[in-house]
């Protein structure tokens, strides 16, 4: 008889201590891999900011080598708010031609339009973006451009920003 009440208490089971324990050992574990995931989802979307952000000085510095000749007209700080002059066909609308100064100016206004469409506002002001145009100090120096996007990632207390320099040899002006 004695040998059959070892043989119960060996195959007795999981006592209930261990299955709470062993709960909360993997609760814990889940929280940390949820930590993790929500770490990660933050720094995809960080980096995808940024990459937005590089991708749109990279777009506008484009624009102005396509439209060198152009020089000051695309410093966005001699416009209040630049116009689009409709000089790219755009969802199947011819468009118009247009001088150098109108086009840097419709370039300004569509890449500033794209700017705030993309990158996350900053404290209740849209995400910015400036083109500064710099002349050359001399005669067959080369101009300057100095392209800035600005933003505020969520949960971020101090904005970002992404300058790059654009560097252009004069051309000839051809008539």
């Amino acid at each position: 008889m004695q040998h059959a009440l070892s043989c119960r208490k060996q195959i007795a089971g999981v006592s209930l201590v261990e299955s709470l324990v062993a709960l909360v050992v993997l609760s814990v574990g889940m929280l940390g891999v949820a930590g993790l995931m929500l770490t990660g989802i933050s720094s995809n979307r960080s980096a995808l900011y940024r990459t937005q952000a590089v991708n749109l000085v990279g777009d506008m510095a484009d624009r102005v080598r396509a439209n060198a000749n152009a020089r000051v007209a695309y410093d966005s700080l001699t416009y209040a708010n630049p116009a689009q002059h409709d000089c790219i066909p755009v969802h199947n609308a011819a468009g118009s031609n247009c001088t150098t100064t109108e086009l840097a100016e419709d370039d300004l206004a569509r890449w500033l339009q794209s700017v705030r469409a993309v990158l996350p506002a900053m404290a209740n002001t849209p995400a910015t973006g400036q083109v500064r145009f710099i002349p050359a100090g001399f005669v067959g120096q080369p101009d300057t451009y100095r392209i800035l996007v600005r933003w505020q990632e969520p949960r971020e207390q101090t904005p970002f920003q992404y300058q790059s320099d654009v560097v252009i040899m004069p051309r000839p002006v051809v008539n």
